[in-house]
């Protein structure tokens, strides 16, 4: 009896990119149902690739960000070649990304052009960006033939929670999800001209709080600075100010946590992609960056921007300056978002 065809996914090293992998995953095992599907990924995004439905296992690729190390990616590619892979679809549209595919000697490999590597992929696509705009669609496109149109409307990203692993953080950090949980995100790793400023979400803060919520602070340990100025500039009583989270959480807990949340609002970031793929409602701001390329795929967002003739520019810090683009939004204006999200 032969064995099920696996396939190997070379992941994004975004945490938000890799969210918006899974309708690929989807497409794939729709069109090939007994078809098992392993992730390699980098250790800061394999948390996150372990919750995608229909991932069979996650390997962590050990390698840091640029890092070449030959030997030792031939070294890894001889290890999966054990697992026979018949297709490996390699998202990220660099040359390093390709090569343990082409080192294990899977048959099939599929991925865009980019860095001269179109010599090591056996099926390598021209990006057409005004047929794909998106990046879940561009993605998405590699489930399907060359050229296949791509259905009409995408299945939306998903990602599994852990009910109990939720409720041994929740002990652990003495959280109570007996109030509404108001989740924040005020990181974006990309850079600044995507991050709202600290000056506003205190404001916004301090709003939800008087409205009645508890507001939960997520974000990695390098947001610690911005949720801690956050923290300081809050005019809140001790009972309602902010529950710092920066840091005090794994990707994976941070995930959990946010299923409890009757309202997320995040810059456009990874953060913000997981909210959609865990259908929490929510409140995505956009600055710098542009809602047409990788918006939140969910029913449940609700898409802030001002529109300025100068974004998006899609720099890491404002161009010109002013950061009007984020500085002008104003609370209120995603406080009343924020209330066509609540039920």
């Amino acid at each position: 009896m032969n064995a099920a065809p696996a396939g190997l996914l070379v992941a994004p090293s975004w945490v938000g990119d890799t969210v918006l992998a899974q309708p690929l995953l989807q497409l794939l095992q729709e069109r090939e149902p007994e078809l098992a599907i392993d992730v390699l990924a980098p250790p800061w995004t394999a948390p996150l690739a372990a919750r995608l439905p229909g991932v069979r296992s996650v390997i962590e690729s050990p390698f840091r960000h640029g890092e070449l190390a030959l030997g030792r990616r031939r070294a890894l590619a001889r290890e999966l070649a054990r697992n026979r892979y018949r297709t490996a679809w390699v998202l990220p549209n660099s040359l390093k990304s390709a090569l343990i595919p082409w080192f294990a000697g899977i048959g099939e490999r599929v991925g865009f052009v980019g860095e001269l590597r179109q010599w090591i992929l056996t099926d390598a696509r021209r990006l057409d960006t005004a047929q794909l705009p998106q990046m879940v669609q561009r993605f998405a496109s590699l489930a399907l033939a060359p050229g296949a149109a791509l259905p009409m409307t995408l299945p939306p990203p998903r990602l599994r929670v852990d009910a109990a692993g939720r409720e041994a953080v929740l002990q652990r950090l003495g959280l109570d999800p007996g109030r509404p949980v108001a989740a924040l995100c005020p990181g974006a790793e990309y850079g600044p001209a995507k991050r709202w400023p600290p000056t506003r979400f205190a404001e916004l803060a301090d709003a939800l709080a008087a409205d009645g919520f508890q507001v939960w602070l997520f974000g990695s340990p390098k947001d610690g600075t911005i949720t801690a100025e956050i923290m300081a500039l809050g005019t809140c009583p001790m009972d309602r100010q902010p529950i710092d989270l920066a840091g005090r959480t794994s990707l994976a807990e941070a995930i959990d946590l946010m299923s409890l949340a009757q309202i997320v609002v995040s810059n456009d970031s990874g953060l913000m992609h997981v909210a959609a793929a865990i259908d929490r409602p929510l409140v995505a701001l956009y600055g710098s960056s542009s809602p047409a390329f990788t918006p939140p795929i969910s029913a449940r967002a609700h898409i802030v921007t001002l529109g300025l003739p100068c974004s998006p520019c899609f720099e890491r810090e404002c161009p010109l300056g002013h950061f009007n683009c984020m500085r002008q939004l104003t609370p209120q204006r995603v406080m009343e978002s924020i209330a066509q999200c609540r039920p």
